[in-house]
């Protein structure tokens, strides 16, 4: 009987060590799940935000909610890219030579075929070339997917949420504003359900979206995203 006893106990022993072990490790783990999942997420939200910002510098400042019209600008629009050879001196400056008027001597002179000018102020070695490359190419690295930049990483297949929003300022200049974002239930689901509903409620308390966000159309904060 006395072994009988003692076997049980040691079995009892054994499953409030395990239990002791699983509540320890469970929230070590979910962390652990929720950092690496959140630098992909993070990651897609800085792909969104860079091509949300080179499309406001090709449409007067305005933004766009759309991501069929984001993707396709970052695929098909082409930007001004200026290759520079050679500086203006301290002294051609002190004189009042700027690039502007440097480029117009050189530009006058391929036109006339006199240099003698461009020679004088010491500008042969002076270029400024204008090219036209892939907004893909000179803002992502090589192999970016343009397509995959509207889906959350761990999110099966759903996508981010985006808005726009234009408003005004005091001296009534106009402000136009973005978001993209994503709850944590989107790009956390499969792991432990308690611990994200206890994200989801300290961020309710604190004011704070409950997920991650890059912009806001509620407040200008300079496209800052919600973990910097």
């Amino acid at each position: 009987m006395k072994t009988v006893i003692n076997i049980v106990l040691v079995a009892c022993i054994c499953v409030l060590a395990y239990i002791c072990y699983g509540s320890i490790m469970g929230p070590i783990r979910f962390e652990e799940a929720q950092k690496a999942r959140e630098k992909k997420v993070i990651a897609r939200l800085i792909d969104i935000r860079k091509a949300q910002l080179e499309y406001r510098n090709q449409h007067q400042g305005q933004y766009t909610a759309s991501f069929d019209t984001l993707i396709t600008f970052v695929k098909t629009q082409k930007i001004p890219f200026v290759a520079k050879e050679g500086v203006l001196s301290d002294a051609q400056l002190e004189n009042g030579l700027t690039e502007k008027k440097a480029m117009a001597l050189i530009n006058k002179a391929k036109k006339t075929g006199n240099w003698k000018d461009v020679e004088k102020e010491g500008l042969m070695g002076f270029k400024r070339d204008t090219m036209w490359v892939s907004v893909m190419d000179t803002i992502y690295p090589k192999g970016f997917v343009a397509d995959s930049m509207r889906f959350v990483p761990f999110g099966g297949g759903k996508e981010f949420e985006m808005a726009t929003k234009s408003d005004t300022t005091k001296s009534g200049a106009p402000i136009y504003l973005f978001e993209a974002k994503t709850p944590y239930e989107v790009y956390l689901q499969g792991l432990d359900r308690q611990e994200i509903i206890n994200l989801k409620d300290m961020a309710t308390k604190l004011g704070k979206f409950p997920g991650l966000q890059v912009g806001s159309i509620d407040t200008p904060n300079n496209n800052a995203g919600n973990w910097e």
